[in-house]
């Protein structure tokens, strides 16, 4: 048999099936199962439908796929009926179209009339018993006097019996007739049936059932007699006129070309073709299809009905070879394990570099490392792809910089023409040099886009020139700031360097807002650790401080403060003496929203507590204690203390005053020291005088869904486990889905929110993100879900999953099907929730441009939601194929799927 294994050449279909194809594919109808009306010879292939009763992941999907677009099978207005049962009557019919006998059909006037059947089954009964396919005596035996044979439900050994003798098989199943089955219910199974059975089970056409039993008697669905006859394909050469075999040769997103036996055959790829692979059930996605693997097709007019990926391997093989000298007539001379091999190219041989860039076989150099691939599909074995594995390059040349990586040491230069190569970095002292103007620059400030001139010794940078520099940066330690427009640093080699500066460069300094070059720590032994950004004129555009020099006094001691000279004097845990300087850049923290200098003063009492971060004599930022962060380690209700654990470790005890320590949780108004758990971050408020509790707030997260926004006053209305809350967030952090600082005004109602409550104060809210899709697989590990936009992203389960469908919570994965189309986020505890959404099947009436509301045909009168809201982030769609609301037309099968009250998906079918 040659390599394609249903060739091109065969064409034993009638033409008549080809013109009924098109016929179906123009008018969008399909094939009715077993139209009485029609007759025999215009059945022979029916175009391949989309059947709405199969839905993504149904175990049988791709045997039924396979075998409608062979036109084994058909549906029924749109459905498949997969859970229907077969009738023996049917049973043949299908028998006979797998066995592509169609042309053979007569007028059916030779049928037994022993064996009652429809009008239009006689043909295909008369055709079943010459070839052999059942025997007559045996059926008539096995049909009652008052019994239609061709109605009669086709049982598990009659169907084992009709495919064995179907792949011609027949002899096999007389040879094994004795022999046990291996079935708890052997016995059960017709005497006569258990070669047959055997041979089915061999050739894993059928298996048994569960408990280990044939169920001989079983009657057989549509959907089971699908999967029977597509696995028997694998068994039997049918030479069906529209299935084709071979190697992909051409590929590109709208068309594949497959070549054997040095024919080639292209199909069109578009929103109607279905992908699996040889090995798996479930249906792929066009990325499986590779260049120079092994592909089945079914083809519709055309196009690629049924894609089947039969063997995944690259039809390659790869030679790794020195290269001698190219030569005249396409051919080129390499030493292969110390022999001389000649290979002659033609123009489809590509050639590239170590990079994977074209490049002309005239520029390969002798002595270069190269890796040909062959095909091993034609018999000429010629080469498909040459590829440089490494070469000996001296060159110059000029490009701009597209990426380097400090790690690999190495650089990418894109040229003139657009071809990128990367070349190895030496960045020894005696390596790679790297000037800019009169400066020697290090790999690291080397920045992409920058133009360069360069020189390549022995494949290494021998020396790269910036000829045009762009934004790069340098870190060092700040020396000095002269002013407004210089700066000295010393450069990370330990060398001292002076910058221009930009009129108005910025200051990052982490806990002062809108920093400023006065606040900048510049000195010769202790300065600020720094990155300077330079613009392609070296002048400094941005100056981030990475670090400080500070120390950390803690639990200090308040002896005076001098509010006129601001200097404040104070003993450390050791009674030793410290004196400060503090001025209106100090970064100042007590129990306000609003800390000033002039309303900290006042609590600069003697013995007051403190922390103090500073350098020198200088105070960095100036803390009253008046609260402590941390986890709850013990209340007791005896001595009334309260003990917490500090983030560095220490504990600290306070106690408080009254028969129960005042507590705030949110969401609970008279909340008890029972209310606290071990670990609980908490927040001990102190009192005036620093020596009891005041409140104890426990730090809470609560998951809601914003009712409305009210940025005038800082409040938020919002909704969880269908209680609706109101709370000021004018304290809080606002953050986007990705952790970006945002504005309240910023917020939406209808957002899912993470709101983070110190007490009954909320002090951080972030937005969660909400993933659409559809799943794709699902374990006990994690959740495959295939995005609106496109994709595939991966959730873990091991923190948890509810899913809610409905009115219905679980908290398990098994009632999650490939089938479904969900909403997936992050609860507030870590866990995942997935809510699985509703759906509805309906037909399009219109498109309300004016309201922006799709309307659907009723599906009664009574019927009064029928118009549903279209918003721009509604995903329509066919397959993969995005769709405007604009190309629904009227009739359209479309599904509709709701995330709550909102239309979320329109799925045309």
């Amino acid at each position: 048999m040659s390599s394609f294994k249903r060739s091109f050449t065969r064409n034993t279909k009638k033409a008549v099936s080809t013109m009924l194809v098109t016929a179906m594919c123009l008018s969008g109808g399909a094939a009715v199962f077993a139209d009485q009306a029609t007759t025999p010879t215009a059945q022979s292939v029916a175009a391949v439908s989309i059947f709405s009763d199969v839905k993504d992941g149904f175990w049988a999907e791709k045997h039924i796929y396979k075998l409608a677009a062979e036109g084994i099978i058909l549906g029924d207005a749109g459905k498949f009926r997969p859970s229907d049962s077969v009738t023996q009557q049917e049973a043949i019919t299908m028998a006979i179209r797998f066995m592509n006998l169609d042309s053979k059909l007569g007028n059916g006037e030779g049928s037994p009339t022993e064996l009652t059947v429809s009008k239009y089954f006689k043909p295909y009964l008369e055709l079943a018993v010459s070839q052999n396919l059942i025997d007559k005596s045996e059926e008539i035996a096995a049909t009652g006097a008052k019994e239609s044979w061709g109605e009669k439900k086709a049982s598990r050994e009659w169907i084992a019996k009709i495919l064995v003798r179907a792949l011609g098989k027949e002899t096999e199943a007389k040879a094994s007739a004795g022999q046990a089955t291996g079935f708890a219910d052997h016995d059960k199974i017709t005497a006569s049936a258990r070669g047959y059975v055997n041979v089915a089970v061999q050739l894993d056409i059928t298996k048994g059932v569960e408990g280990n039993k044939f169920d001989p008697l079983g009657k057989v669905t549509r959907a089971q007699i699908a999967t029977f006859l597509s696995r028997g394909g694998d068994h039997f050469n049918p030479g069906y006129s529209n299935v084709y075999e071979g190697i992909v040769t051409e590929l590109t997103d709208s068309k594949v070309t497959l070549t054997a036996n040095g024919k080639m055959k292209s199909f069109t790829l578009d929103n109607r073709s279905v992908y699996f692979t040889k090995d798996s059930e479930l249906k792929a996605t066009k990325a499986e299809l590779k260049p120079y693997t092994k592909v089945l097709i079914v083809d519709k007019v055309g196009s690629a009905a049924y894609v089947e990926v039969v063997d995944a391997k690259a039809q390659l093989e790869s030679t790794e070879g020195t290269l001698l000298r190219m030569l005249s007539g396409n051919r080129m001379l390499l030493l292969v394990n110390n022999d001389s091999v000649t290979y002659t190219y033609d123009d489809n041989t590509a050639f590239m570099d170590q990079n994977g860039n074209a490049i002309k076989a005239e520029s390969l150099t002798p002595d270069s490392t190269l890796v040909v691939q062959r095909e091993t599909y034609s018999g000429a074995n010629k080469p498909i792809i040459v590829q440089v594995k490494s070469a000996i390059v001296n060159k110059s040349g000029k490009g701009t910089i597209s990426s380097v990586n400090v790690t690999d040491k190495t650089l990418s230069i894109k040229d003139a023409s657009g071809n990128t190569e990367t070349f190895k970095f030496d960045d020894s002292a005696a390596g790679t040099i790297v000037r800019y103007q009169s400066q020697i620059l290090t790999l690291g400030e080397l920045k992409a886009d920058m133009a360069v001139s360069y020189v390549v010794k022995n494949n290494v940078l021998d020396s790269i020139e910036v000829s045009q520099g762009v934004e790069r940066t340098v870190t060092g330690t700040l020396i000095s700031v002269e002013g407004n427009s210089l700066l000295s640093y010393k450069n990370a080699s330990g060398y001292p360097e002076v910058k221009l500066l930009v009129e108005k460069p910025k200051v990052v300094i982490n806990g002062i807002n809108d920093a400023t070059l006065a606040d900048l720590i510049a000195d010769l032994n202790g300065g600020d650790k720094v990155e300077l950004t330079l613009d392609p004129q070296e002048r400094v555009t941005q100056i981030v401080v990475q670090g400080r020099q500070s120390e950390v006094l803690s639990d200090a001691a308040v002896v005076n403060y001098d509010s006129k000279s601001k200097t404040l004097t104070v003993l450390d845990s050791a009674k030793k003496p410290h004196v400060f300087v503090v001025n209106d850049k100090s970064k100042l923290d007590y129990n306000s929203t609003a800390p000033t200098l002039s309303g900290i003063e006042s609590l600069l009492t003697k013995d007051r507590k403190i922390n103090i971060t500073h350098i020198g004599e200088r105070v960095l930022s100036l803390q009253v204690i008046y609260k402590y962060e941390g986890t709850f380690l013990a209340a007791n209700t005896t001595t009334k203390i309260i003990t917490v654990q500090l983030a560095d470790g220490k504990t600290v005890a306070v106690p408080y005053q009254g028969s129960q320590p005042s507590i705030e949780l949110f969401g609970k108004s008279n909340a008890t020291v029972n209310d606290i758990k071990l670990g609980d971050p908490v927040t001990v408020i102190l009192s005036a005088n620093q020596d009891t509790l005041q409140t104890l707030a426990i730090k809470s997260v609560v998951q809601f869904e914003v009712s409305s926004v009210n940025t005038a006053n800082s409040r938020i209305r919002a909704v969880s486990n269908g209680l609706s809350s109101e709370f000021y967030v004018n304290q809080a952090t606002l953050l986007d889905e990705n952790g970006n600082v945002i504005k309240l005004s910023n917020l939406e109602a209808g957002q899912t929110i993470n709101v983070t409550f110190n007490g009954q104060t909320a002090v951080a809210v972030q937005v969660v993100k909400l993933t659409l899709g559809k799943i794709q697989a699902v374990d006990g590990s994690n959740l495959t879900l295939k995005p609106y936009s496109g994709g595939t992203e991966i959730f873990s389960l091991s923190g948890g999953v509810k899913v809610l469908r409905g009115t219905s919570v679980s908290t398990g994965i098994t009632s999650l099907t490939t089938s479904d189309h969900v909403e997936v986020r992050k609860a507030s505890d870590g866990g995942l929730v997935v809510n699985v959404l509703t759906v509805l099947e309906r037909k399009v009436s219109r498109y309300d441009a004016n309201n922006k509301e799709i309307l659907v045909i009723r599906a009664s009168l009574s019927d009064n939601n029928f118009r549903f809201a279209v918003t721009p982030e509604t995903y329509i769609h066919q397959g993969d194929t995005t769709l405007s609301v604009q190309s629904l037309k009227e009739n359209d099968k479309i599904v509709l799927y709701f995330n709550g009250d909102k239309l979320v998906e329109v799925e045309k079918q």
